[in-house]
């Protein structure tokens, strides 16, 4: 996702969009054998990003559990993207942060983890919000739910059209997040999403055969 989320897109080319990639999201429990499941996953197909999301722990466990993560990544050339904390994402040397409503600002995570980071922002379902976070000067922009999800509380519910509208006017990437699985993520590969992001639908069972199966799904609904 290093190379793959980048604002200056003025030579791509506007007929045929680029494929649009998984950006996993890691489950609340990774200790035990999980380095070795992501391992699996990345290793089964194209992906872009890894997101580390750990809740209720303090940053010197989290940056434990982290680290061996953090590795398998660097190893694949995958953007390894810390959630919600721009100090821990700092104290990694993370190559990005993902931001929601209330864990700072884009300009705040700039200044403390340089210009190269990669800075995403949750946008729920609002185009305001989106076009502050571009503004702001973030990489990539999510837009979610849409569709049901156990991995987190859902308030908001994004539709097809906003996705097609961002991408047809702006250049920054957009991220289609909540409920998405190799069953229904056609519809929003299809209405521009650049990138998916997966939790549960990976997590919750053989993940050497669910990044797979939503590879060859994304393949199939591009347009």
């Amino acid at each position: 996702m290093t190379d793959q989320i980048d604002t200056d897109q003025a030579d791509q080319d506007e007929i045929a969009r680029e494929p649009t990639l998984l950006y996993l999201i890691s489950p609340l429990k990774v200790d035990g054998d999980f380095p070795e499941r992501l391992a699996r996953a990345l290793d089964a197909g194209p992906v872009a990003a890894f997101q580390f999301r750990v809740k209720d722990i303090d940053q010197h466990e989290a940056a434990r559990l982290a680290e061996p993560l953090q590795a398998i990544c660097a190893e694949r050339d995958v953007a390894f993207i810390v959630n919600d904390s721009i100090s821990l994402a700092k104290r990694l040397g993370a190559d990005g942060v993902h931001l929601g409503q209330e864990d700072g600002t884009v300009e705040e995570a700039r200044k403390a983890l340089g210009r190269d980071a990669q800075i995403g922002v949750t946008c729920h379902d609002s185009r305001h919000l989106a076009m502050e976070a571009g503004d702001a000067g973030a990489d990539y922009v999510a837009f979610g739910a849409y569709f049901p999800t156990t991995t987190k509380d859902v308030k908001h519910k994004a539709g097809l059209d906003l996705l097609e509208w961002w991408q047809r006017i702006f250049e920054i990437p957009c991220v289609a997040i909540g409920g998405i699985t190799p069953e229904n993520c056609g519809s929003l590969v299809a209405a521009g999403a650049d990138f998916l992001a997966v939790s549960g639908a990976v997590w919750n069972g053989d993940e050497v055969a669910a990044v797979k199966a939503f590879n060859e799904a994304i393949a199939a609904a591009m347009p």
